[in-house]
């Protein structure tokens, strides 16, 4: 079936009516990305977006083996995190969402739990402390704990250290200055089409590149002390963007980061066309199958993103699981999401996904240590880097606004100095507008 397709704003525009959006949409819309029928008996449905790594389908499956029980149902949602925000939150106002488990980004708890669209697992979450702090933190609302954390994320420079060592290169860039510098003369020597690609779309992951320029240059959007506060607009948000900005002007990178997304981007890497990528942990695991990859783990290094006047920082990502505060099974959620965060399915989405663990004692299974050097990376530095993106009840609105500045700043068509004092004055009003509302 063909549907009409929405951009993030329209739909803001469209769905504020609750009902009334979601009849705009159309009612197939309510039916999910993935067909899949409405499960019958005690079974349950399951929706996540698709998995490249081919490891979700195959723990679903040995899950649906041991269960004598029930069976879950895989429903598969759009890969971009906005649309697939966008569709459940469609499908909540209409209160025709048969989804018991929900798969979500680390930023939705807020959005979803402040709506009481997704319920709170206090009661039934009792080994929480056994899980990184980071990761739990997400999941707080208030005074409950609305999510259980699969496995976390954060942003990668991945770079050809076979290439960078031909080109002279022993260690990969400290700066954004050297990163421009290695890319375009390890580009000219081997021919390449592309320096750098990264994640320079309007959506939510270019959201997290903006602001990884814009902290790495020791700038931020809200006050850490005071998330009321909107900071944005200061010269050191000025000189991240002006940075970002300057890689397509110094032609370390392409005109076409405009557009991409984490496929686009991993895809020219993983061809060998380009020399750096910003990515998250899964590229990783695409190197070592030769159906995704020309490249193999022995040709590639993974390091922290480059800085300029400030610190090393990624963007916090992770998926995690939610229960539909609607569902009338959720206790067959519970256990199929208890199974899903054992140890050992863990260990598997690590070993096979390159998915960073989200249990504590795994940072000390010297397998995975061994086999995943992103999770190495993950223990030394990503942990003590990942910063979280604005938490705020009104995120999405704040999201809106930063990809549409980070991405128009990118192209050219605003300065940077332009970006920042429109997003200080737009989130300052949205934040206010969330205060008043709550």
């Amino acid at each position: 079936m063909r549907r009409t397709r929405f951009s993030r704003r329209e739909f803001l525009k469209a769905g504020g009516t609750g009902l009334a959006g979601a009849a705009l949409l159309g009612s197939g819309a309510l039916a999910g990305c993935g067909g899949g029928s409405e499960a019958g008996g005690d079974d349950i449905v399951f929706s996540w977006g698709p998995d490249d790594t081919g490891v979700l389908p195959k723990l679903i499956e040995a899950f649906n083996k041991q269960s004598s029980g029930f069976k879950v149902q895989y429903r598969e949602m759009p890969s971009d995190t906005g649309e697939y925000f966008d569709q459940l939150r469609t499908q909540f106002q209409a209160g025709a969402s048969d989804i018991d488990v929900i798969g979500g980004d680390v930023i939705w708890p807020a959005q979803f739990a402040g709506n009481g669209y997704i319920a709170d697992l206090s009661d039934r979450f009792t080994d929480s402390d056994q899980f990184l702090p980071g990761p739990m933190e997400a999941m707080r609302f208030e005074d409950g704990i609305f999510g259980v954390p699969w496995y976390t994320d954060a942003g990668l420079l991945y770079y050809r250290q076979d290439l960078l060592e031909k080109s002279g290169f022993s260690e990969p860039p400290g700066s954004w200055d050297e990163l421009v510098e290695q890319a375009k003369k390890t580009r000219q020597d081997e021919g390449l089409p592309f320096g750098f690609v990264f994640q320079g779309g309007e959506y939510e992951g270019g959201v997290c590149n903006g602001l990884e320029y814009i902290w790495t240059h020791g700038g931020d959007v809200l006050d850490p002390n005071d998330p009321s506060k909107v900071v944005v607009d200061s010269p050191e948000s000025v000189a991240g963007l002006t940075t970002q900005r300057s890689l397509i002007e110094d032609g370390a990178t392409t005109r076409a980061v405009l557009q991409y997304q984490e496929d686009e981007s991993h895809g020219t890497f993983v061809r060998g066309d380009s020399v750096f990528l910003r990515n998250w942990p899964y590229v990783y695991a695409l190197l070592s199958n030769p159906d995704e990859s020309e490249i193999k783990p022995g040709q590639v290094g993974v390091a922290p993103l480059p800085v300029s006047g400030g610190q090393s920082a990624s963007a916090l990502g992770g998926w995690n699981f939610f229960v539909n505060a609607a569902s009338e099974k959720q206790d067959q959620a519970w256990e199929f999401i208890q199974w899903m965060t054992q140890p050992e399915q863990l260990k598997k989405n690590a070993l096979e996904g390159s998915r960073l663990p989200v249990r504590r004692e795994l940072y000390e299974d010297q397998e995975i240590l061994n086999k995943v050097p992103v999770a190495r990376l993950g223990k030394d530095v990503i942990i003590q880097n990942s910063r979280p993106r604005p938490v705020s009840p009104v995120y999405s609105d704040v999201s809106l606004e930063m990809a549409e500045k980070f991405n128009a700043s990118l192209a050219g068509e605003m300065s940077p100095e332009d970006a920042v004092s429109a997003l200080q004055e737009e989130l300052s009003s949205l934040v206010k507008q969330g205060e008043a509302a709550g």
